[in-house]
């Protein structure tokens, strides 16, 4: 029996035109060759498993080959090519710099690079990783990057560009590997696939290109692996069996069951799919890009962008035709905020689950694929309701005013409140009986005189209301109002917090007191009385004399046992 080479091996590049996903770099490469351009160092820089190194080493061969090709590549049949092939050339050195990044091994490799090659033209050093090298290591490389000898080429490869110190980067050229579409992955599989002998779904193929993230290396050890899994016979199903990948089914199920309204049926998906054993942020994070993909599918220019297999891709369309383009926007952002906030909330699966709701709430007039009309289900109260009805509370005046109050609410809480019941029908109780006083029309307040007894029963009148603020109502019933003028009235306090609590609540005092006097000139002047301000101990001597004041025996226990205080 053979032994078993993985496809990452079998199946590696040995031309320029058999590279892929790198189009552009190998044509570069190519050209150089055929107008004898080449620099003495080169910088490759990409992703894992993109083909930097196999790149690097068909530039070597290409560039030592004895009869090269008219396109330009190797004729793998000279010399130099089959020394190359059966990895015995003494032209071509390559250097793992993540094992060895010392000094030491630069200065052999140095040393090595003084001797001229036996065959061919040039002696090719690919060193990998090479932003592992130590700072004395690149120090000391400097100069020989510099001026190499005229048949010494450097390669150095890297998947951390950004850790090269400029004085390396400076001296060579760089080249930017891609990572590589899932197009192009798909057909590379389906290529190994044929020769392989083993029957692949295009699905199941796009599901692993998914997975492997650019990297060709990845895509075909996920084949392997999955090859071993299903025997030969690679299907959608068992690819995602095999992976642990949520399958578009469940995407395609929460999307529906959004459009539709129905919260539960979401919930009951959401449940399904942790029961699974997926985390939260990857099921949020899919749900993100499964509504991105719905977006792209909308429009026939754009849906290039979608990578699925072309089944998943007629679903997608059917579904896109069903999505407001408003909707699409709103939930891809929802989805994302939610991916943001995962990781900070500590009831991870609440957050989901609110979500989820918020979605549903996105689709109101929308209706489900049967021609059922949904649920209607209104927003979520938005943190300026209780203000809002407080201020509707206070001010009972003008027919419009009371009107555009109720109708804010209305809106914002989405449902009738029993606990504003009564307050409404007070309201409409007062409207009423001011058109009846006024001929029918509402008018304003007015400019009544009034009385300090009216103006402190009417402050009272405002207080005894006050069920929930009950810092303001003690306040207000500690500090009545006194006459200034006529219409204007001062209020006394004795701390700055005092003043605090009526200022922020001032608008809504005004306007009952204006509307319960029918002057609309009443106006309010807060002041702090220093002289009777509360003098708060501030020492622990200060603190133990106002309490020695109230019990005296605790003076006679400090003079007995002879304590002293700071």
């Amino acid at each position: 029996m053979e032994p078993f080479i993985v496809s990452a091996r079998k199946y590696r590049p040995t031309t320029f035109k058999s590279v892929v996903g790198q189009e552009a770099l190998t044509t570069t490469l190519k050209n150089a060759i055929a107008g004898n351009k080449l620099a003495h160092a080169y910088l490759f820089s990409g992703p894992r498993g993109v083909g930097k190194t196999t790149c690097a080493r068909i530039f070597a061969k290409t560039i030592n080959c004895l009869n090269p090709a008219p396109d330009h590549e190797a004729c793998n049949a000279c010399e130099s090519c089959v020394a190359f092939n059966e990895q015995r050339s003494y032209n071509i050195h390559e250097l793992d710099a993540a094992s060895n990044n010392g000094v030491d091994d630069i200065r052999s490799l140095i040393d090595q690079v003084r001797v001229p090659p036996q065959i061919g033209k040039y002696k090719v050093y690919i060193i990998d990783e090479v932003h592992m090298l130590s700072q004395a290591a690149f120090n000391s490389f400097l100069k020989t990057l510099e001026e190499p000898p005229a048949h010494a080429l450097f390669i150095l490869a890297t998947t951390e560009k950004q850790k090269i110190i400029p004085t390396i980067l400076s001296r060579c050229q760089v080249y930017d590997f891609n990572r590589i579409r899932v197009s192009d992955i798909v057909a590379h599989l389906q290529h190994v696939a044929l020769q392989e002998g083993v029957n692949a779904e295009p699905e199941a193929l796009n599901v692993i290109a998914q997975k492997a993230d650019g990297g060709m290396r990845d895509a075909l050890s996920i084949f392997d692996q999955t090859v071993s899994y299903t025997g030969g016979n690679i299907t959608y199903q068992s690819v995602i069996e095999n992976l642990n990948v949520l399958d578009y089914e469940y995407y395609f199920r929460l999307s529906d069951a959004i459009l539709e309204g129905n919260v539960v049926d979401a919930l009951l998906t959401l449940n399904d799919i942790l029961n699974r054993g997926f985390e939260g942020q990857y099921i949020i994070s899919g749900i993100a890009s499964h509504f991105r993909d719905l977006l792209v599918s909308k429009d026939p220019a754009t849906a290039q962008l979608l990578q699925v297999g072309a089944s998943i891709k007629e679903r997608y369309a059917a579904t896109a035709q069903r999505c407001p383009t408003d909707f699409l926007y709103q939930a891809i952002e929802l989805s994302n905020q939610c991916d943001l906030d995962y990781r900070l909330s500590k009831n991870r699966r609440l957050l989901l689950e609110l979500t989820l709701i918020k979605l549903c709430q996105l689709t109101e007039g929308t209706t489900s694929p049967k021609g059922d009309t949904k649920r209607e289900l209104k927003p979520i109260v938005v943190p300026e309701t209780k203000a809002i009805r407080k201020e509707v509370k206070g001010v009972k005046g003008e027919e419009e005013e009371v009107s555009k109050k109720k109708s804010l609410l209305d809106t914002q809480m989405g449902v009738s409140i029993a606990s504003l019941v009564n307050e409404n029908s007070e309201m409409e109780e007062t409207v009423a009986k001011r058109e009846d006083e006024n001929g029918g029309a509402s008018t304003t307040n007015g400019n009544d005189r009034f009385t300090e007894q009216q103006l402190v029963a009417a402050w009272k009148a405002y207080a005894e209301q006050l069920d929930e603020e009950k810092l303001l109502k003690n306040t207000m019933s500690a500090y009545p109002p006194k006459m200034k003028g006529d219409t204007l009235f001062e209020v006394v306090v004795n701390t700055e917090l005092n003043k605090q609590y009526i200022t922020d609540n001032s608008t809504s005092i005004l306007a009952f007191l204006r509307e319960r006097l029918r002057n609309d000139d009443v106006s309010m002047t807060i002041t702090i009385a220093e002289e009777e301000a509360i003098k708060r101990p501030t020492t622990p001597r200060d603190i133990f004399n106002d309490m020695a004041e109230q019990n005296p025996s605790l003076q006679k226990l400090s003079d007995e046992f002879g304590l002293e205080l700071g």
